[in-house]
């Protein structure tokens, strides 16, 4: 027998009968997830229901030397899910519980299969919040969150997943359980290893419990719709709204392309001069929002806004975000290829970067609509095109985009992760001692290196996924 029967011979006793998925029809749904990244069939699929069983099955992998795949929903952009050639994909549709919401404590005990959206509805219900608001999070799980350390809208006013994880239980490659972090608000003991393990898109260690913090939810809240001439406004106007002392909790960015297409399934009358919108969202005391919301109407039509529109009932403001949390969606229909690109670049650089995509544009041909984060200066580039024999052209784009935002202090990913498909670029942003230092990192937590192989580091990604 090979290692990896025997492997999964131990997992199947220790995980019990139909815990082990083999059939090469339902194989293939684990191959992929939402990026470009070539899918690759893993040879089989583990379906874990506890911490005890995700242990056994690092320890049964870790003695045969078999690659784990760690998966929450699939909705990654950059390949972090894809497994490697002669590797297992693990997966977490039995662990979804949220064990426990404490009120008094402001805190959630939650399993990695948790859907986010779920989560926040659930946490709603016994008027708390969960800020972190990744626009996949009807189809996101929470172990995801915490691998790539999700952002969304509102993080611009509420901070990213990481600022919310107060601990963590983890199973490291060996099959040995830890517990990270505390339940309490502050705690300085040792080294942070809960805030290293997020974002480590799952090459440390997998996450099988996390305890996540919660706030008061907002009494109320207003969406705005700020329809701007030209893309240079963006950015005072951002400014403006600052400099009158209000934080929107997001401050969402459409350009001219991405308006576009949007447009028919907004069913909103936008000016047709109109070549940047804000979506814009405040939060608080009810009795304020109504003078929050004119102060900000005001400082948004001083800045030069053709029209502010304001949701006036919950349908229109679920119509508003409905389209765009479909965007992407909406922009994978307008070509047959569709990549999506998640920099970051400071505020005031904004209009450096889209200046650069319309180049982008007009100089290769391509449809570029971008949108994003413009409270952060998180902005998702997409490129859209049909001839297969542009996917030259576009790879060139992409890295020109890059070296541009790298020129302009940015960094490459704000909330997607690095996977595969970022891995080549990840030297033009980090020094080849600060990658090393990764790696040797990656080899204590890891030594076989067979958690989720092939993702982050230029050379692993190479390696492994080069075969499929």
């Amino acid at each position: 027998m090979s290692s990896l029967d025997n492997a999964l011979l131990a997992i199947e006793r220790a995980c019990g009968s139909g815990s082990v998925i083999r059939d090469e029809t339902l194989l293939e749904g684990y191959a992929g997830d939402e990026s470009e990244t070539t899918p690759c069939v893993p040879e089989a699929v583990v379906r874990a229901s506890n911490t005890q069983q995700v242990s056994e099955v690092m320890r049964a992998a870790f003695e045969h030397g078999v690659p784990v795949t760690p998966r929450g929903g699939g909705t990654g952009r950059v390949g972090g899910a894809v497994p490697v050639p002669g590797g297992i994909v693990l997966t977490f549709d039995r662990m979804s519980a949220v064990k426990h919401i404490d009120r008094n404590e402001l805190t959630t005990r939650v399993q990695p299969g948790v859907i986010t959206g779920n989560l926040k509805r659930a946490v709603e219900d016994e008027h708390l919040y969960y800020p972190p608001d990744p626009n996949s999070r009807d189809s996101c799980a929470i172990g995801g969150n915490l691998a790539t350390n999700a952002g969304g809208p509102r993080a611009f006013k509420y901070g990213v997943t990481r600022e919310y994880v107060l601990g963590m239980e983890v199973v490291l490659a060996d099959g040995t359980v830890l517990e990270l972090g505390h339940e309490t608000k502050k705690g300085v003991t040792g080294y942070d290893l809960t805030a290293l393990m997020v974002g480590s898109e799952g090459t440390l260690g997998i996450v099988t419990e996390a305890t996540l913090r919660l706030i008061p939810k907002p009494e109320a809240t207003v969406t705005l719709l700020a329809c701007f001439p030209s893309l240079d406004d963006v950015a005072p106007a951002v400014r403006a709204l600052l400099s009158q002392g209000h934080v929107p909790s997001c401050i969402e960015l459409l350009d001219a392309e991405a308006i576009r297409i949007v447009r028919p399934e907004a069913g909103l009358t936008i000016p047709d001069e109109t070549k940047a919108i804000l979506l814009l969202e405040l939060d608080g005391d009810a009795d304020r929002l109504d003078g929050d919301l004119e102060v900000c109407g005001n400082a948004l039509t001083d800045v030069g806004a053709i029209e502010v529109l304001v949701a006036q009932n919950s349908g229109e403001r679920e119509r508003l975000w409905a389209s765009r949390r479909e965007l992407s969606y909406s922009l994978r229909r307008q070509a047959k290829n569709k990549l999506s690109e998640d920099v970051v670049v400071p505020r005031t650089k904004m209009a450096d970067l889209l200046q650069t995509c319309t180049e982008l544009s007009e100089e290769n041909r391509l449809i570029i609509p971008t949108y994003g984060h413009a409270g952060d200066g998180n902005l998702h580039v997409n490129f859209l095109w049909d001839d297969p024999d542009q996917k030259r052209i576009v790879k060139k784009a992409v890295r020109r985009l890059f070296e541009r935002v790298i020129e302009l202090k940015g960094t490459l990913s704000g909330e997607h992760g690095i996977g595969v498909l970022k891995a080549p670029y990840l030297p033009m942003e980090q020094s080849p001692a600060l990658i090393d230092l990764q790696q040797r990192i990656k080899s204590v937590f890891d030594p076989k290196h067979i958690l989720n192989p092939g993702k982050i580091f230029p050379t692993d990604a190479k390696r492994f996924h080069g075969a499929c």
